[in-house]
């Protein structure tokens, strides 16, 4: 019989972690296809952690849905709520189970592998060069969304995965990176991680 986690009741609006729910769930399933379009068991394993967190998440949404209901009529009121995160969970579940496939080499059937490199034009994954001239510049410098019509959504360095990187994250030499974005943007992205292009156009 599975062990679990002990959670607490915390006091959190409802509102923050729908939003923390859906931001995660979505951010899971781009990472996810990553992991299997890469074969990155290390990305995949991160995407299993996102999924107990998001696990977390709907447990404490449904104990202050529980909290907040005086009567059937807030019942029904936060009813919609509740609909709203077991949907989330789901998608985290989905996310979960294309991260498994990974994990547990289970391998990839040729049909998805097809539906899976379509993916391919709209992520990447790219090591960034020393010569590269992103190499000690902050994300948030890059300019990236206006530039290049893309955005980093995860790092590796160190052996350990940066999930959706702040602004102020430095690039440095030797890093990972994964991003989303354009078919265009995407592949110049890549050539300036390579030190192919060596000036940024505004």
């Amino acid at each position: 019989m599975p062990s679990f986690e002990k959670i607490e009741y915390k006091p959190i609006p409802v509102r923050e972690l729908l939003l923390e729910m859906k931001n995660l769930s979505e951010l899971m399933i781009d990472l996810a296809y990553s992991a299997a379009l890469f074969n990155d068991k290390e990305l995949a394993e991160e995407v299993l952690e996102m999924e107990k967190h998001v696990d977390t998440l709907a447990y404490l949404l449904d104990m202050m849905t529980m909290v907040a209901a005086r009567d059937a009529e807030d019942a029904e009121a936060l009813l919609g709520v509740s609909t709203v995160a077991s949907a989330t969970d789901k998608i985290s579940d989905a996310a979960a189970d294309i991260a498994a496939i990974v994990t547990q080499n289970i391998g990839v059937h040729p049909i998805v592998s097809e539906i899976f490199e379509r993916l391919l034009k709209r992520l990447v994954k790219v090591k960034v060069h020393d010569t590269s001239i992103i190499v000690g510049k902050r994300i948030s410098e890059l300019k990236l969304a206006p530039r290049m019509g893309i955005d980093i959504i995860a790092i590796f360095r160190n052996k350990d995965w940066k999930i959706n990187p702040k602004e102020d994250e430095q690039i440095n030499a030797g890093d990972v990176l994964i991003a989303r974005g354009t078919p265009s943007g995407l592949k110049e992205f890549k050539e300036t991680c390579e030190g192919e292009i060596r000036e940024l156009e505004d």
